[in-house]
């Protein structure tokens, strides 16, 4: 069996109902990815934080120091579990995200959070690109309506294109239930 990495990406207060760019069932995905994480420290399973910090003050999300650029409560990192900060889309994109993994003798990720179609689907490509093999725990990810062209397209509709997507060459899907059980 492979050594196993959990990243947990940009599961921050600004994504919240009450925050600047809620997603739909972000409530849902975090109490899953909760689950999970809690799962991986009772395995000894690394978990790997990513937080999204925007460097201009007046960003309209994850402006540094900003209560919405934190890391949701129920996810917070514990210990000394790294907190990788990016100011890209793609976590291992000008930060040490490969090199804490290396360190850590990782040799496959788990991979949850935010967005879908975003900062999870960069993470995702990328790592199987750079030799991780890769399974998301759809249900412990979230994103929005996006609107394209005068055509919007709901949540869960962008969230199953990516899972589908991910599926159907890059890696393995999975739900909270069955990643757990598997456990």
């Amino acid at each position: 069996m492979k050594h196993t990495g959990l990243i947990v990406i940009d599961l921050q207060n600004d994504y919240l109902p009450d925050g600047k760019l809620p997603l739909t069932g972000i409530e849902a995905a975090a109490s899953n990815a909760a689950s999970i994480i809690a799962d991986a420290r009772a395995r000894s399973i690394p978990v790997f934080h990513v937080r999204h910090e925007s460097v201009d003050a007046d960003a309209p999300l994850f402006a540094a120091g900003s209560p919405g650029a934190q890391i949701q409560t129920c996810v917070a990192p514990a210990g000394d579990e790294p907190v990788i900060i990016k100011r890209h889309i793609n976590a291992f994109r000008e930060t040490d995200l490969k090199h804490q993994l290396d360190q850590h003798g990782i040799e496959e990720v788990v991979v949850i959070g935010a967005m879908s179609h975003m900062c999870v689907d960069a993470c995702v490509r990328a790592a199987v690109d750079m030799g991780y093999p890769a399974t998301v725990v759809h249900d412990a990810c979230a994103t929005l309506d996006l609107e394209f062209n005068g055509v919007t397209t709901p949540a869960a509709q962008v969230h199953a294109a990516m899972m589908a997507a991910f599926e159907f060459g890059y890696c393995a899907v999975t739900s909270t239930q069955a990643y757990l059980a598997a456990s």
